[in-house]
């Protein structure tokens, strides 16, 4: 048995993997870690490992993949795979860091507004519309708050450039991304997995960065191959 260990994105709570989780129990105990506590990613790596199993399978999505980088500098024997979804290996830009600040003095006052106007265009264009994919999204958008969005910016300001790193990594990798991915595109999927020893590169077409809920039998199916290999 394998214990599996998903750490979720930006404005995202555990339903970001409403689908995989019940096909990846049978092969061992699912944990959903949290991303609500702490201002650096170094704090928040510390804690998913304080709560996690001696020796997992390791998924990271978005904002959850530079955590998983963290989470292996700091306990590299622990973790047995490794899977990176719709993410990136490079720092926050400047560019980046002033948006992040700006988003966050206007969620202060209109909240659900911003987090809706987020998420909602990280979804395929012709998806934006889906009422199903709406309500997941209003649903996480508030699960997380004004207060763990803040902290969860903070802790994406913080990450630093795991491009350097990518190459000490030596478990099995999977490294995903939708093709219309607006915010972490396959360019840095491709310069992740072409840095990692064996890494493989799966992109998920017709899919925007919300691959989880939006294309969630592709990625099931890649997980679960993950797992098996």
């Amino acid at each position: 048995m394998t214990p599996v260990v998903l750490v979720p994105g930006l404005l995202c709570s555990g339903e970001i993997f409403a689908y995989q989780v019940p096909a990846l129990w049978p092969f061992g105990p699912v944990t959903v870690a949290s991303t609500l506590h702490g201002a650096k990613i170094t704090e928040v790596a510390s804690a998913i490992l304080s709560d996690a199993p001696p020796r997992f399978a390791l998924a990271g999505f978005s904002l959850g993949g530079p955590i998983a980088f963290e989470i292996i500098r700091q306990a590299p024997d622990r973790v047995s795979k490794l899977a990176l979804l719709d993410t990136s290996a490079r720092p926050d830009s400047i560019r980046q860091t002033d948006a992040r600040f700006q988003r966050l003095a206007q969620a202060r006052t209109h909240f659900d507004a911003v987090a809706m106007l987020a998420l909602t265009g990280l979804v395929h264009p012709l998806r934006r519309n889906d009422p199903r994919l709406l309500q997941i999204i209003r649903r996480m958008a508030r699960a997380v708050g004004l207060d763990a969005y803040g902290r969860q910016h903070r802790i994406a300001i913080s990450r630093p450039d795991s491009r350097p790193f990518l190459s000490t990594i030596r478990v099995p990798t999977l490294v995903l991304v939708g093709d219309c991915d607006p915010v972490t595109p396959p360019d840095h999927s491709l310069e992740i997995a072409s840095a990692i020893d064996r890494a493989r590169l799966k992109i998920v077409r017709n899919c925007g960065h919300l691959s989880p809920i939006e294309r969630p039998r592709q990625v099931t199916q890649a997980l679960l191959r993950w797992l098996r290999d």
